[in-house]
């Protein structure tokens, strides 16, 4: 059957097919797998070329002609040649005759019972012509058969005792006249013969993918929804050689440096079991791994590749990010310049952690951020002889913008107002500068600072900063500006999705920062 209806199904034929959403319309085969019983066919949408893979009994089921053409064992049998006055030779028959088989050999099928039975019959009617001429007419009256019967005489006693034993047995044995009698049970054709094979062998193949996806599923949680994209990731990071950024790498100076860093997931994704999607292999790349479905829904990853300046893996610390991101330019400000720094994400995403140190419940330590790492540095530059004769004092100032307005947080949060002197520099009015001495003393404004600003709960965060915070270190010479060192912690621009169910106040919040950001980047 896979021979014969592979003939019919040649390449550039054209044949039926059912689309996954149900439309049958007209596509030629490609190609023909034997082995997998399948064939691949191709069809036009308007300017595009698409295929698919379809196995050979969907494209019999939908193409019933198919198995028209192909001819059934009783239509060769029908058309071949009948064989016309066939005799079988009397000695042959006679010899037959006299090994008639004992009553168990007719038992075992029906037919051998028939044979014997024609083959009396057969003997019968040759012995007919052998009859004693002198045989009485009373022999003769009792071996009369009804009228339509080719012979009227009365067959030869070995005949009629060979047939006395047939029936002998075939009384002795209901079953077998009953059989006899009943109709011939129909054959199977070769076709359904061979769709039962394909249909046993789909679903031997069936089982097979289920152990496997059985077996692998045990290497994993199989209650994780995306057990198998888990799978796949692992199996495609076991083929790299990640080599993430280290302590020891150098530092290179440039006026524009733009570093991403991942995150751990977070508990609300540990209990909902989503996967890690994010790979950084080396110090400046990025991979994201996407899971897809293609047509036949079978599962896949699409990787993409990202590169920045510098890139750092969940295992950073705040020490390593700040070593290659906000270091480099607290040597500007000591030469005059202004450098500054921002912290940019969605919500939920570790721009405070970063920036303002790390959280322990909702309790901050602040000396493990990059507000604290810069100003060491600072103080640690101060104190060389390079700089220790330039009489620079250091300020510091803490700020909020938060729906538009702006407010002191070293000043108990005094509303203050933005405005733009004759030079065209922005300046905030009545922003307050704190002189500090040592690192101790930039700790407690850190602390201080963050305590007021503002926050609140989001769907992607139990503690969320609503807010934009600006911390700046101020180099000052005998009062006059010498160099300035911002480090923004800008507030997380947020989904659609994540605000739909947030009240009135949460989703305001989240338009102002949308469109503060958005402002940002005109700037």
């Amino acid at each position: 059957m896979d021979s014969a209806v592979c003939s019919r199904l040649q390449p550039g034929r054209l044949i039926k097919i059912q689309r996954s959403n149900g439309l049958i319309h007209s596509a030629i085969i490609k190609t023909v797998n034997v082995e997998r019983l399948s064939v691949s066919v191709e069809w036009s949408e308007g300017e595009s070329t698409k295929g698919k893979e379809i196995e050979i009994e969907d494209v019999v089921t939908i193409n019933p002609e198919i198995l028209e053409e192909i001819p059934s064992a009783s239509d060769v049998k029908e058309n071949l040649p009948l064989q016309e006055n066939v005799t079988i030779p009397k000695q042959k028959r006679r010899t037959t005759l006299s090994k008639i088989p004992a009553p168990r050999e007719v038992l075992r099928s029906r037919s051998t019972r028939m044979s014997v039975i024609t083959e009396s019959q057969g003997s019968l009617q040759d012995n007919e012509m052998e009859v004693d001429p002198s045989t009485s007419t009373q022999t003769r009256n009792h071996s009369t058969v009804p009228a339509g019967r080719a012979r009227t005489t009365r067959p030869h006693c070995a005949t009629e005792s060979s047939l006395t034993n047939v029936h002998e047995v075939i009384e002795e044995h209901p079953s077998i006249r009953s059989s006899s009698s009943a109709n011939p049970v129909r054959r199977k054709s070769n076709i359904v013969k061979e769709m039962e094979k394909m249909k046993s062998k789909r679903e031997e193949k069936r089982a097979q993918i289920s152990e496997i996806r059985t077996k692998r599923a045990q290497e994993f949680d199989s209650s994780c929804p995306n057990w198998e994209f888990a799978r796949m990731i692992k199996e495609f990071r076991a083929t790299l050689d990640c080599q993430p950024i280290s302590m020891n790498d150098p530092i290179e100076e440039r006026r524009i440096c733009v570093c991403v860093r991942k995150r751990p997931l977070n508990k609300q994704e540990l209990h909902k079991k989503e996967c890690d999607v994010i790979t950084v292999p080396s110090k400046c790349v990025l991979l994201v791994h996407e899971p897809k479905l293609k047509v036949d829904l079978t599962k896949y990853l699409e990787t993409q590749a990202f590169r920045f300046d510098f890139s750092f893996d969940e295992t950073a610390s705040n020490e390593v990010v700040y070593r290659f991101t906000a270091r480099p330019l607290v040597q500007t400000i000591f030469e005059g310049g202004k450098a500054t720094c921002f912290a940019y994400g969605q919500t939920g995403s570790g721009k405070t952690h970063t920036m303002g140190g790390d959280f322990s419940g909702k309790t901050q330590n602040v000396s493990k951020g990059i507000y604290a790492f810069a100003s060491r540095d600072v103080f640690l530059l101060q104190s060389q002889p390079r700089y220790r004769n330039q009489d620079l004092e250091v300020y510091v100032t803490f700020f909020e913008i938060y729906n538009g307005k702006v407010f002191d947080l070293l000043n108990k949060k005094a509303k203050l107002r933005v405005l733009e002197d004759g030079k065209q520099q922005v300046q905030v009015v009545g922003l307050q500068e704190r002189q500090v001495s040592c690192a101790d003393d930039v700790i407690r404004m850190i602390e201080m600072g963050s305590a007021c600003r503002t926050s609140g709960q989001t769907f992607a965060n139990s503690s969320s900063s609503r807010s934009h915070a600006c911390f700046q270190i101020i180099l000052r010479r005998r009062g006059k500006l010498h160099g300035k060192f911002s480090l923004v912690d800008l507030a997380g621009n947020e989904r659609g999705a994540d605000t739909s169910s947030a009240d009135r106040q949460t989703r305001m919040e989240g338009a102002e920062i949308n469109k503060s950001l958005l402002a940002l980047k005109v700037e």
